[in-house]
């Protein structure tokens, strides 16, 4: 069981919902709608985890059910699971809303160092890139090879 964005198909969807170059209210919806689903799949892992240590037999059904039913889409995982184990989907709500809760307050913040963290380390190793010599090309230019 694993969470996969299908980057390419969420780019394509995405280009025809946005109607100018930065539509940033579009890109705040599409983000959210990742992190519920996102969210919903790690309230998965944790009750699969709680139940595996509880309830065994309901932990190995969940499981297979989560093989059946994708998780890519948080709401329709959810919406197949009140039809088959209603107590369940409640239980992942609740897990899911609590995560939501704690995660909150702290989110915005490291979502902007993420970024910010990670675009200096791009652009940190772009320009080793630019700026490294190559031996070959040193040899051909005996200024370089006096010292």
């Amino acid at each position: 069981m694993s969470f996969k964005l299908n980057i390419k198909l969420k780019i394509q969807n995405s280009e025809s919902k946005i109607k100018t170059p930065m539509d940033l209210k579009q890109i705040a919806k599409d983000t959210t709608k990742t992190l519920v689903s996102y969210m919903t799949y790690q309230a998965l892992r944790i009750v699969l985890a709680q139940l595996d240590e509880t309830e065994p037999k309901r932990a190995y059904w969940l499981r297979q059910f989560s093989y059946r039913v994708s998780i890519q889409n948080g709401e329709a995982f959810l919406e197949a699971l009140f039809q088959e184990e209603q107590r369940l989907a409640f239980r992942l709500l609740t897990v899911r809303e609590h995560i939501a809760e704690e995660i909150a307050d702290y989110l915005p913040e490291m979502l902007r160092t993420g970024i910010q963290q990670a675009n200096l380390q791009q652009r940190t190793q772009q320009l080793e890139r630019m700026t490294q010599t190559d031996p070959a090309i040193a040899s051909d230019h005996p200024e370089q090879l006096e010292e």
